[in-house]
């Protein structure tokens, strides 16, 4: 027998989102059409559409909507600073035999061993990102360095939750003094802030971070969990708890990484930003919107493509898996990929039409 996994990708995806007030998302002839208040379009194929953000005021149809919930497309909604309330998802994912089985993980020894495990992570990458700037700085950031790395073996002989986050916070705070540190002295910060950002850096890591969230949202309900049921992050901080204990581990070397290198490397500017707006704080403009969401998910799409949702798993006889590779090429269309993953004896990926590849996809910011 033969179990095998067989894929059909389609190799052009699509990301959108919308920061244009008062624009209106709908459905026509089999494609998403984004219309401006000066009467403008943009379509996008549907086939070919992953996920839609809303930031502000933008708006979608009924038709719209049901359309998303049929094809299993999530729709994300942020306030034009980026501050993130929910999202419209179909209930197509849910597993509730799976989510009891994680619920009765919470007061368990798992709980305790998965949270030493993010953030001695957490701080590991911490100091992968500080070693960096540091080196292409030419500063020293030996003493913050230190109380990190500090913080990273007490981690390892705590014995309860509140004790490890008492050093994940110690570790911050000597992480983002060290960063201040090794920015360009043209956007300086002290510490982190939020509710609202009160500086640049502070405004790109908190939309970052918001982005970030959403995505492993998106992969935890994918698998059939329920986000809101966390580990590390404890019932009674009311947001989706088990999405943000993923995130730790990936908001120095994803979200801060793409934020020092944007601002070291002069790719955004101070001319990106507005003070005083609609929400009180520090926020990135139209332009700077569209020039750090492009850089932040095309980075995200470097840790592993997308395909569709299309995907079929069997266990076969060996003489119906050689009926199964010589029938599969005729399905493949110019701008299709079939591919084929044998995962029990010697693993094999056949892969017939097209060959995927990781930067097809497109990020589209309007």
């Amino acid at each position: 027998m033969v179990t095998v996994i067989v894929s059909a990708v389609r190799t052009t995806m699509s990301l959108l989102y919308v920061n244009e007030n008062n624009a209106c998302i709908g459905i026509e002839a089999n494609r998403f059409v984004v219309k401006y208040a000066d009467g403008m379009k943009k379509m996008i194929p549907a086939e070919t559409l992953e996920s839609i953000a809303i930031m502000g005021y933008a708006q979608m149809t009924t038709q719209c909507v049901r359309e998303c919930l049929k094809r299993g497309i999530p729709v994300s909604y942020y306030s034009k600073g980026g501050s993130y309330f929910g999202r419209l998802q179909s209930t197509g994912h849910i597993d509730a035999k799976r989510q009891r089985q994680q619920c009765a993980l919470y007061q368990s020894d798992f709980a305790l061993q998965l949270s030493k495990r993010i953030i001695r992570a957490k701080l590991n990458n911490q100091l992968v990102v500080l070693r960096r700037y540091e080196k292409s700085k030419n500063r020293s950031v030996s003493e913050q360095l230190n109380r990190i790395r500090n913080c990273r073996e007490k981690v390892a002989e705590c014995l309860y939750i509140p004790e490890i986050m008492g050093y994940e916070g110690q570790g911050a705070k000597a992480y983002f003094d060290g960063l201040s540190g090794l920015i360009d002295p043209e956007f300086v910060f002290h510490g982190r802030n939020k509710r609202p950002p009160r500086d640049e850096f502070n405004s790109m890591i908190s939309l970052g971070y918001s982005i970030l969230l959403n995505e492993i949202y998106g992969k935890i309900e994918a698998k059939g969990l329920n986000p809101y049921f966390g580990f590390l992050h404890r019932d009674n901080e009311k947001h989706p708890t088990l999405a943000s204990d993923m995130m730790e581990e990936w908001r120095a070397v994803i979200v801060d990484a793409t934020v020092m290198s944007m601002i070291n490397g002069h790719e955004i500017q101070k001319v990106d930003f507005v003070k005083d707006a609609e929400e009180p704080g520090c926020y990135l403009t139209k332009n700077g919107i569209k020039i750090y969401l492009t850089k932040l998910s095309k980075l995200l799409l470097g840790y592993g493509f997308r395909i569709q949702k299309s995907a079929f798993e069997a266990i076969i006889t060996k003489r119906k898996y050689k009926e199964l590779l010589e029938r599969l090429p005729a399905f493949a269309g110019e701008e299709d990929s079939i591919r084929i993953y044998k995962i029990v004896g010697k693993g094999q990926v056949i892969t017939f039409g097209k060959e995927a590849e990781e930067t097809v996809e497109d990020v589209v910011v309007i």
